[in-house]
């Protein structure tokens, strides 16, 4: 079992909170003396804080900066799939 104190700041993570849980992919925005405060990506972006003391199951991969680029052009590309560009 590891816990959020082990993440460091502005890197991106693959973890899974709970053992049958899902995979989330996350980034560490910022740290305080007792919490983080993370982005979660999922279908939108969810920021939240969490303790550092707060369980993880697994961190799964620490993300190289090339897979996060990677990801980014993925992720925010389908973005733009939900809105019209004005054109008639």
């Amino acid at each position: 079992m590891y816990s959020y104190s082990l993440l460091e700041t502005s890197c991106y993570y693959l973890i899974q909170e709970k053992a049958d849980g899902p995979v989330s992919l996350i980034k560490v925005n910022m740290d305080t003396d007792y919490c983080l405060f993370i982005t979660r990506f999922g279908e939108t972006e969810i920021t939240e804080w969490r303790k550092k003391q707060d369980p993880i199951n697994e961190i799964l991969e620490l993300l190289s900066d090339d897979k996060i680029k990677e990801w980014q052009t993925s992720y925010y590309s389908n973005e733009d799939a939900f809105y019209e560009d004005g054109e008639e």
